[in-house]
Order: C-alpha cells, then sequence, then structure tokens
C-alpha cells in the first residue's frame, strides 16, 4: 500500500457539530504524529487569491538583482539567493525569498520586533495580494491551534494570545532554475525541521518537496493547488515533549524540466516572551527540554541557519 500524507477538511471544525470537530482535532493530531505533515482543504483562503499570489510572486522574483537588493531588510524584504542555510549544513539553499510579518500595532508587546514590512514599489500588486494571504493563513493557524489544543489537554484558546502578536512571517520563495555551475551537492533546501509551532504553506507551483518517514524513507509531499500543506516545527515539538514531533524534510533539486519553482509557507510564530517548557499534559516519565523562551530559541536558531549575525 502507497502512503501518503493525510488529507483534511477545515471545514468539519469550522461548520461542523461537536462530533465532527472533535473527529478533526484526533485526525489533525494523529496525522502530526505520524507523518510531521497534514494536506488541508477547504480552508477558506480565497483560491483566487492563492493564484494572484503566484502570479504577484513570479513578477516580484523577475525584477533585476539589483532592484531585488535595495529591498533587503533582514528579516523583512528580499534576501538573496544563497544566504539561507539549514542547521548544520556547510552549503547554503539554492533559494532567494520575501518576507512579509506583522505590521506593527498598538496593542503588541513592546518588545515585540515589527519592523515595518518593505514593499517593492517596481511591483505593485505584491503589497495588496501578499497581505491578504498573510493574514488569511494566519488565520487558518489560529484555527489549527484551537483544534490541537484539545487534544493536549488545554483549553481551545490556549494558544490564541501566545500567536496574536508573535513573529509570524509569510516567506515567498524563489528556487531558480539550475545554473550549470550549481554545487553538486547543494539542493533547493537542505533536510531541515522548521523552527516555529505551525507552517501553513500553499501547494507550491513545482514538486519537491519531501518529509522524511518515521520508517527512514524520504515520501514525496503532493498537494492539489488549491489546498494547503501544514506541518508541525521545533517550538511545538519542544512544548508537547515529542509528544508531537518536528519532522525533517527538504526541497530536492529537479529531476524533469529545470525550471523555477515557487513556494509559500507561512511560519507561525509566538511571542518572544512565550515560554517553551513542557506543558504539563505531556510530561511524562519527564520533560526532554529544558525551559526556554520562544525569542530565546529563535535567536539561537536564526543563527544556526545564517539569517543572524
Amino acid at each position: 500500500m502507497t502512503k501518503s500524507v493525510p488529507e483534511l477538511s477545515l471545514k468539519a471544525f469550522t461548520v461542523g457539530d461537536a462530533a465532527a470537530r472533535a473527529a478533526f482535532s484526533a485526525d489533525l493530531m494523529r496525522g502530526l504524529q505520524d507523518y510531521g505533515f497534514i494536506i488541508l482543504r477547504d480552508h477558506g483562503v480565497p483560491l483566487d487569491l492563492l493564484a494572484e499570489a503566484y502570479g504577484q510572486a513570479q513578477a516580484l522574483f523577475a525584477l533585476p538583482e539589483a532592484t531585488k537588493r535595495q529591498y533587503a531588510a533582514g528579516m523583512r524584504g528580499y534576501t538573496p539567493f544563497g544566504v539561507e542555510h539549514a542547521k548544520d549544513s556547510g552549503h547554503p539553499d539554492l533559494k532567494e525569498f520575501w518576507q512579509v510579518g506583522h505590521d506593527p500595532h498598538p496593542d503588541a508587546p513592546a518588545d515585540e520586533p515589527f519592523p515595518t514590512n518593505v514593499w517593492p514599489a517596481e511591483a505593485p500588486g505584491v503589497e495588496p495580494a501578499f497581505r491578504r494571504l498573510f493574514d488569511g493563513l494566519n488565520e487558518t493557524g489560529v484555527t489549527l491551534l484551537r483544534a490541537l489544543a484539545p487534544e493536549l489537554g488545554l483549553a481551545e484558546d490556549f494558544f490564541d494570545d501566545k500567536v496574536r502578536y508573535g513573529t509570524s512571517l509569510l516567506r515567498v520563495l524563489h528556487y531558480p532554475p539550475l545554473a550549470a555551475d550549481t554545487d553538486p551537492n547543494a539542493v533547493r533546501a537542505a533536510a531541515h525541521e522548521d523552527i516555529n509551532f505551525l507552517t501553513i504553506m500553499v501547494a507550491a507551483r513545482g514538486g519537491g518537496l519531501e518529509l522524511l518517514d518515521r520508517d527512514g524513507t524520504w515520501l514525496p509531499v503532493v498537494a492539489d493547488p488549491t489546498c494547503l500543506i501544514v506541518d508541525s516545527g521545533d517550538m511545538l515539538a519542544r512544548m508537547t515533549n515529542g509528544v508531537i514531533p518536528a519532522t525533517t524534510h527538504r526541497v530536492v533539486n529537479p529531476t524533469g524540466p529545470n525550471v523555477s519553482r515557487y513556494s509559500m509557507p507561512f511560519f507561525m510564530h509566538p511571542t518572544l516572551e512565550t515560554s517553551l517548557a513542557v506543558l504539563d499534559s505531556c510530561v511524562g516519565d519527564g520533560a526532554r527540554f529544558e525551559p526556554v523562551t520562544a525569542g530565546v530559541f529563535l535567536d539561537e536558531r536564526l543563527r544556526a541557519i545564517g539569517l543572524k549575525k
């Protein structure tokens, strides 16, 4: 029997009765435990917005390199090709990307780093499309955490105030066609685990995403372009004592046509002061992880992947 990532309908939770909501929560928990990934349909993010965002991504990365570099602003705006690498990897990933975060807000904690988002004047459609996509994926992430909370013995709204003004990021990725002189040891995205609570990703335009299955084999993650792909990250793994693991995944180089690949993951992060201490319901025979704040953990990981000095 061929294995595949489970596919769930978010409508079961958002408009279903109590039994349907509970079944969705259980299926979400099981999918993240067994695979680290689920595929989500009926998610509520407008399908025309997904198509529009991909069109704007193509326009954005088609800009001249010198133009894009004018918008390099740390954790906002542009990050050039070959800057980021997987933790413990000596080879840069074969990608460039643009990042969007929460806008500064008067109700946000004073110590949250909400720099102003950066928008390219040369591609005016980028800002409205990516703002709407950020908001839609953020809302989806809040809903998924509400669905997950009861499976962890928590109140449904447990995560709400932790992520409302967190350091979440929408990353719009471009993996260009491989150059003739590409380092044979470099891949589009080397094997890694995500840093955050959850990643909610618009199904990519172009294949290559693979997860490391529990049996040690690589399993392709294939989804219809109308779906979202969800995976659990290291912060959630720490809080749950590994009950929900962070699953290793990668993006391999193309074996067919050597064309661009575009991807748009939304990384749902808590506030910097959020404690990642193991939840009481998950301690079991003892906590496997030392208590740490999300800010300290994030800082450590950003340095490890080359995005912070």
